[in-house]
């Protein structure tokens, strides 16, 4: 891999992996109703979660789901059905967790386990494979993209969820963290759209 294909792929993980999406929104209201401690495990999940999936789409998961068409409908139905689900826990929220309430923020497992039904992880993982792979080289180039996701990937998701995290004071106020959560559920469910189409 060459030194401008390897700075074309880090400017595309960097891109994908911190612009507005399922995961950057589910981090944003978590840093705010737990705080960016609280919030760690979910960060950690999303980067094992979607390097797991970006090594398995490079190893033939990718051309597998192209070939089955229900299989990757079966996917974008049931991640869309989990997204929903986050969402309306979002939205039902009302206080913010201070380890006195029964609500938890995301665990590691499901934040990794949630990147093989997301869409946009999908999308991404599936054009950074056909995008930055060599033929000649392919396992080292998949382990390459893998390994340059895993690098810009958390620090990305790390400042949605430290945005949060600095709200929480203001958002302290009960109407307020009404109307912001509600909001994030809304802004969860439209940025789930574009990928069901």
């Amino acid at each position: 891999m060459t030194i401008e294909t390897l700075g074309a792929l880090v400017l595309f993980a960097f891109t994908t992996s911190i612009t507005p999406g399922p995961n950057n929104m589910m981090l944003f209201a978590s840093g705010v109703n737990f705080g960016f401690r609280r919030t760690l495990p979910h960060m950690l999940g999303i980067g094992a979660g979607f390097f797991s999936l970006l090594i398995g789409v490079g190893l033939g998961l990718g051309a597998l789901l192209a070939a089955v068409p229900a299989a990757y409908l079966a996917l974008k139905i049931a991640g869309g059905l989990y997204l929903l689900y986050i969402a309306w826990k979002i939205a039902a929220s009302r206080t913010l967790g201070e380890g006195k309430t029964t609500e938890k923020p995301m665990s590691f497992l499901s934040a990794a386990a949630f990147q093989w039904v997301n869409p946009k992880a999908w999308v991404m993982a599936v054009t950074a494979m056909a995008t930055y792979t060599s033929v000649a080289n392919y396992g080292l180039t998949v382990m390459i993209v893998g390994l340059a996701f895993a690098a810009v990937n958390i620090p990305c998701v790390s400042t949605w969820a430290g945005f949060g995290s600095v709200l929480r004071d203001w958002l302290s106020v009960p109407v307020r963290l009404k109307w912001f959560n509600l909001t994030m559920a809304v802004l969860l469910v439209l940025s789930l759209w574009p990928m069901l189409k």
